[in-house]
């Protein structure tokens, strides 16, 4: 298997959540992001976060942190972008990233996108109901050999996703999912929170 690293975007506002960082608030007395790095730790060969702001908040974590250099708000893409640096540098050949509020997603994440990656695309998280897909561009396999295409999209403007991903040769990977047990679920209200305490005690 490629030697595959796993970085956490960490750099969202969290408006709705009235600014707070969300990868320390917490779920059921933990830090979202602790939920997170459990999660994603067994499945990788190396870990790494991707923020904005204070980047020492990270430090007592013990894995590289760097910034997504989203001054002029860049979005998650920038994030991908900066992980992808950093395994240019460290060696690697791919990133799987995942979101700091989004703690329940598959235990085999990396394992699927990897398996349903080509070397014409990469894997993309969906998931499906009623007929209907849906994207999940925070989690996705990406090729360090993507950067400078990405690097030239941030420079025109390009912030999407999945736009950017569909005009590489992106591979849909088709994960499971229900009412109940959302894998995807994201944290963006109070609300949001108090969900994903009931979805955690059952």
């Amino acid at each position: 298997m490629t030697q595959i690293a796993g970085v956490i975007l960490a750099g969202g506002q969290a408006t709705r959540m009235g600014g707070q960082d969300k990868g320390m608030m917490q779920l059921a007395g933990v830090p979202l992001i602790d939920r997170v790095i459990a999660r994603l730790k067994p499945q990788c060969t190396m870990l790494a976060i991707s923020a904005n702001g204070d980047l020492g908040r990270f430090a007592d974590f013990g894995y590289p942190v760097f910034s997504d250099g989203t001054e002029d708000s860049q979005g998650p893409l920038a994030g991908v972008l900066a992980g992808l640096d950093w395994a240019a540098r460290t060696g690697f050949e791919a990133i799987v990233t995942v979101a700091t509020d989004t703690p329940f997603f598959p235990p085999d994440l990396v394992a699927r996108l990897h398996a349903g990656s080509s070397p014409e695309g990469f894997g993309m998280a969906v998931t499906e109901a009623e007929e209907r897909r849906f994207w999940h561009p925070t989690f996705a396999l990406w090729p360090v050999a993507l950067r400078d295409d990405l690097r030239a999209a941030l420079r025109h403007n390009q912030r999407r996703m999945r736009q950017f991903a569909e005009s590489k040769d992106v591979v849909p990977v088709v994960f499971e999912n229900s009412a109940a047990q959302d894998v995807f679920f994201n944290i963006n209200t109070p609300e949001d929170l108090a969900r994903a305490e009931v979805m955690l005690a059952s």
